[in-house]
């Protein structure tokens, strides 16, 4: 038997470093790959302007994306494999998709923020229009219109969609569940203004023709948004395990209390998330409440007494019916616009921390 002696041990060589050579292509090839091609698109581009016409950024940038997404699948195919390669692209694909969706929003937001800004100060918060024509005067009475209104029309709409949604899930069986949820859906879908023109209808029945108030218009809102309750709490009920409910039962517990003590507390992030997100959606609507809410210059508390000014309708009155200056009332227009992009922003805000608070996993 002989033993091998100065036997050299065995080295670990280093792995390959991520390159080309070794069949992956580097994290920051794709980005640099990206700016090459827009620049060597703007050149192209500014080549064509020298001759005469202007230079077209949005075509050179569509230019250099479409020559990136060529260039991208034909270097990882090369380099890395087919597979890869189609990752790769539809990546890029998604990436551009979601920076189209982007371009919109942020363009509104900027444009509402740039415009909006100059006519915020403490007298658009402090005063309506009442007796002020020209420059001067503020959106209080909107802003409180708005609030009222919003908050009545969630006070209407939450009990009615989380108990429907409720009944969908737990009990509801057979056609009467089936017809519910049909009417759900095509209520989801249905015009703003036919849910104005519905409540006035049924108002110009009850009370007489030509009357407005704000509970008119909380109830055309409450119209919109029991739809979007009823889906958004059904799904989250939906997404409750269903051992849950088994182990409440083994214990005795009747199905009500279970659902009270076990099933609520378990789906209440998302409830509040879709509850909030729904009033984010009515809260901007205008044309329901230009035919139920009306348009006032005065401060009106009362949603029974007379008609109430809403912020949606306070932008549409003041740039429809520009006076002199007519720059005063399309500042106040952007003003207003820009206050409900901020309410809007600050729901959503919320909706996304009671998501993240109160989630089972947070609870715990």
């Amino acid at each position: 038997m002989t033993i091998i002696e100065n036997a050299p041990a065995p080295t670990r060589q280093a792995p390959a470093a991520v390159n080309i050579t070794s069949g992956h292509l580097p994290r920051w090839f794709p980005w640099a790959l990206l700016g090459a091609s827009v620049a060597a698109s703007s050149a192209v581009f500014g080549v064509i302007a020298a001759g005469g016409g202007g230079f077209d950024v949005t075509g050179a940038v569509i230019t250099g994306v479409l020559l990136f997404l060529v260039l991208i699948g034909v270097i990882s195919t090369v380099v890395e494999g087919r597979r890869k390669a189609t990752d790769r692209v539809v990546t890029a694909l998604v990436t551009i998709a979601f920076g189209i969706a982007m371009v919109p929003l942020i363009s509104v937001a900027w444009t509402a923020l740039q415009n909006g800004i100059a006519g915020l100060n403490a007298e658009f918060f402090s005063s309506s229009m009442r007796n002020v024509v020209g420059e001067g005067g503020g959106a209080l009475h909107a802003i409180m219109g708005t609030v009222l209104i919003t908050l009545a029309a969630a006070v209407i709409s939450i009990p009615i969609g989380l108990l429907t949604s409720i009944y969908l899930v737990e009990y509801g069986r057979g056609k009467l569940a089936q017809g519910i949820t049909f009417l759900v859906d095509v209520m989801t879908g249905i015009p703003s203004i036919v849910a104005g023109l519905f409540i006035y209808a049924l108002f110009a029945l009850l009370v007489g023709p030509g009357v407005r108030m704000g509970l008119m218009g909380a109830l055309s809102l409450a119209v919109l948004m029991i739809p979007v309750v009823v889906r958004s709490s059904e799904e989250m009920l939906r997404l409750v395990p269903n051992e849950l409910r088994e182990a409440s039962y083994a214990l005795g517990v009747p199905k009500w209390l279970t659902i009270l003590k076990v099933v609520l507390p378990t789906s209440m992030a998302g409830i509040v998330t879709g509850v909030t997100l729904a009033i984010a959606r009515v809260i901007g609507e205008t044309a329901p409440l230009l035919v139920t809410a009306g348009f006032t210059a005065s401060m009106n508390y009362s949603l029974t007494d007379g008609r109430m000014m809403s912020l949606p309708v306070f932008v549409y009155t003041q740039y429809m019916n520009q006076g002199i200056p007519a720059e005063a009332y399309v500042n106040r227009a952007w003003a207003a616009a820009l206050v409900l992009i901020l309410i809007v922003m600050v729901l959503n805000l919320l909706a996304r921390f009671v998501a993240a608070r109160f989630s089972p996993a947070k609870s715990r």
